[in-house]
């Protein structure tokens, strides 16, 4: 396998977050490049895009999150084979993708216009997504979004579920999940207890 370093920022969460998992239950060694939010200014500027994740691979920096997370997919037996499965697979990872762009939209709001909008953004996007999300989960068995193993759709939808309830982002309720699509709380606390995902997060603490 090639040489492989991971930017992103050091939260435990994000568009890197589905990239590392993927890595870490493939077994698949890669550096973890960290940094505080402070620095991205700095960082951007060495980056192709002035945006993360970027990965870089034998010293060539590829971007794009959900190509990375494919890319990382294939390597590692993440992604589906069956070009129908595979299509399910990007359905679930570009809907996550859209849904977060929604969220995005409101960082660097304050006061009553950032409790507006997130307000606003549970009411509509965060709950038609979740709703959506779930129903295509429960199309498929309940267990797994795709086919009958743990995909990249998996880990981004985890990704998304442990930030809705984190409590990080204000004037979102963190019973959210919970509340309006309770089959995708069983989903993330299943991956949570699966065994390299659990030691992952337990090392991180």
């Amino acid at each position: 396998m090639s040489q492989l370093k991971l930017t992103y920022f050091d939260v435990d969460g994000g568009r890197g977050e589905p990239i590392r998992l993927a890595l870490h239950i493939g077994g698949i060694e890669f550096e973890d490049d960290r940094f505080p939010l402070s620095d991205f200014a700095e960082v951007r500027q060495s980056l192709p895009l002035k945006q993360v994740p970027v990965l870089e691979l034998d010293g060539k920096a590829i971007t794009q999150c959900n190509a990375i997370c494919r890319f990382v997919g294939k390597q590692t037996g993440l992604y589906p084979n069956d070009l129908y499965l595979a299509l399910l697979c990007d359905e679930i990872i570009e809907a996550l993708e859209d849904v977060t762009n929604h969220l995005v939209r409101t960082f660097g709001l304050q006061g009553d216009d950032l409790k507006a909008k997130r307000e606003a953004l549970v009411e509509g996007p965060f709950t038609r997504y979740l709703r959506w999300a779930e129903s295509r989960l429960k199309e498929n068995g309940g267990d797994f979004f795709v086919g009958d193993s743990l995909t990249i759709a998996d880990l981004k939808v985890l990704v998304w579920t442990n930030s809705l309830r984190s409590g990080h982002l204000e004037y979102v309720p963190t019973d959210s999940v919970s509340r309006i699509a309770p089959e995708l709380e069983r989903h993330r606390e299943r991956l949570m207890a699966y065994s390299p995902i659990a030691n992952y997060y337990s090392n991180r603490r």
